[in-house]
């Protein structure tokens, strides 16, 4: 299953997103609407923390992504940030830009909850 999860900057949610759903042999891309310069330290130290791999962790714009080629698009929370993509899901995650790295860590347990939901509505529908 390939999976397309959107936010505003790409230096956070997406991110951790995108790093564990490849964890967890999802196909993961990640992308913003006004991508940042580099992937936030506390959004990689979260990850690291986790067991979860930041290689090859760098902010993408959603210009670069043809919405097709996707099973399921995520918006974290961008909402209107996001208007001409159909997203699939919009996981309202506030945005932990700025935050400490506790506000990360609940961020990164949020996103594992929801990605093992999908890998477990996708066991029952198969």
């Amino acid at each position: 299953m390939k999976l397309l999860f959107l936010c505003v900057g790409n230096t956070c949610r997406s991110q951790m997103a995108e790093s564990i759903a490849r964890y967890h042999d999802y196909e993961a891309y990640s992308g913003g609407t006004e991508p940042g310069n580099i992937v936030s330290e506390n959004a990689i130290l979260a990850l690291i923390e986790g067991g979860y791999s930041s290689e090859g962790l760098i902010p993408k714009s959603i210009d670069l992504v043809y919405p097709g080629d996707y099973d399921l698009i995520i918006s974290m929370g961008c909402g209107v940030s996001c208007p001409n993509v159909p997203i699939d899901e919009d996981w309202e995650l506030e945005d932990p830009v700025g935050k400490d790295l506790e506000f990360f860590r609940n961020t990164r347990d949020e996103i594992m909850l929801r990605i093992s939901k999908i890998t477990h509505k996708a066991s029952t529908d198969a």
